[in-house]
């Protein structure tokens, strides 16, 4: 697998980084009467302990600070925690106490309780408003899934950011079968961002998340309706950041297959050269680092994930992280 290689060089106060993780079945230890949190329980079939918990939280900090550089992520986007609970752990009770991140996050129907979130630096950004956006499938109305995420940033240079946090539903029953839920998802955001622009042409919507889909399988490009051309964007375009890594990156690993699941999309007037905010040198980065990656008796490498089935391997998480950095003019 190659990728683009991480950039750690300090942030001025001209740069934001924005980062999503999907964080791999982030659950507490607690018995939740209310979702299928049975596995990860002391007693539960993945022997989900306090000492695991713990653990596993603080090489998620680990890896945040790293992300950052010299300094940490500005808002960063999850997927997989299981509760407001978790997240606190990881901004209080671990080396991220310090840097004051505020929790964005609601429980979602999922009936896994498995949900979006976000969590950002006050001391960088404003937080203006958000909001959550359940999906309601039409052709399968029983079916709940998690929601999507809309948060709404202020810059330090005063512009807005739309930051959206999506984990659309998975394959699992098949690819076939669940397509439809992964199109009306793209349908749904494309909508959204649609909304946004007509507002506002020169809005700047950044769309992140775990998608379950490849860049270019059909809810991408044709649910999200992006343009593929990245020297003939208008502002009003969407743009994949991920679609040039597709063959030469991953940020997941199925049956030693790279794939990413994990991208950025980006509305067109972030991409131009004459924006007061833009996306530094028009590329997005996957946090490859090796600790963040094991090796295989196959000898293939793949992400360190914290569970390989039901054995417990102590590692971060079955996908890698993806950074972004905004340019800001003032």
């Amino acid at each position: 697998m190659a990728s683009e290689s991480f950039d750690p060089s300090p942030r001025n106060e001209d740069r934001v980084r924005l980062a999503f993780y999907n964080v791999e079945n982030l659950f507490d230890y607690f018995d939740d009467s209310l979702t299928i949190d049975e596995q990860f329980l002391p007693r539960g079939d993945h022997y989900w302990t306090k000492a695991r918990y713990t653990e596993k939280q603080n090489k998620l900090a680990k890896t945040i600070l790293a992300m950052g550089g010299w300094d940490a992520p500005e808002l960063i986007g999850f997927c997989e925690v299981e509760n407001r609970y978790v997240l606190e752990s990881l901004t209080q009770f671990t080396q991220l106490k310090s840097l004051g991140y505020e929790i964005i996050h609601i429980d979602s129907r999922d009936a896994r309780g498995i949900d979006v979130a976000a969590i950002y630096r006050p001391d960088k950004l404003k937080l203006l408003n958000y909001e959550y956006y359940q999906l309601n499938f039409p052709f399968d109305t029983a079916s709940r899934t998690r929601d999507i995420l809309h948060t709404v940033m202020e810059l330090p240079n005063k512009d807005t950011l739309h930051f959206f946090v999506n984990h659309w539903p998975s394959k699992f029953g098949g690819e076939f079968e669940t397509q439809p839920k992964r199109m009306f998802a793209a349908q749904f955001v494309r909508a959204k961002a649609d909304s946004l622009l007509k507002l506002n042409p020169n809005a700047h919507i950044v769309i992140t998340g775990d998608f379950n889909d490849e860049p270019e399988e059909e809810s991408m490009l044709n649910g999200l309706s992006v343009n593929t051309d990245i020297n003939a964007l208008k502002p009003t375009d969407l743009y994949n950041l991920m679609y040039e890594l597709r063959f030469v990156a991953g940020t997941h690993s199925f049956e030693n297959k790279w794939g990413i699941l994990d991208q950025f999309v980006v509305s067109g007037n972030l991409l131009l050269k004459q924006s007061r905010t833009r996306v530094r040198d028009r590329t997005a980065q996957i946090f490859d680092m090796d600790f963040l990656i094991m090796e295989g008796a196959t000898g293939a490498r793949r992400p360190f994930r914290t569970y390989q089935g039901p054995k417990y391997i102590g590692g971060y998480s079955d996908h890698l992280p993806i950074i972004l950095d905004l340019i800001l003019a003032y």
